[in-house]
C-alpha cells in the first residue's frame, strides 16, 4: 500500500468524527443566530410598537435562513459519515 493510499484510508477513518464536529458547530451557530434575530425583533418592537408586524415578518424570514444553515450541516453530516 502506497503512502497516498494510507493517508486516504486514515482520512476516511476520521471522516465520521469530523462530520459530527462540523454538525455540532453548525447547530451552535444556528442557535446563536436565532437568539440574535429574536432579540433584535423584541428590541425593535419595544422601541417602535407600531412596526411589530414588519419586524415579525423579517424575523421569521431570517429565522428560516438561520435554520437552513443548520439543516445543510445535518445533510453534510449524513453524507460525510456514510462514506
Amino acid at each position: 500500500m502506497s503512502a497516498t493510499q494510507q493517508v486516504l484510508a486514515q482520512a476516511a477513518d476520521n471522516n465520521a468524527g469530523l462530520a459530527a464536529i462540523g454538525y455540532g458547530l453548525s447547530a451552535i451557530g444556528a442557535g446563536v443566530g436565532v437568539g440574535l434575530i429574536w432579540s433584535a425583533v423584541v428590541n425593535g418592537t419595544a422601541r417602535q410598537p407600531e412596526a411589530r408586524g414588519q419586524l415579525m415578518g423579517i424575523g421569521w424570514a431570517t429565522f428560516v435562513l438561520a435554520e437552513l444553515v443548520m439543516l445543510i450541516g445535518l445533510v453534510v453530516f449524513f453524507i460525510a459519515s456514510a462514506g
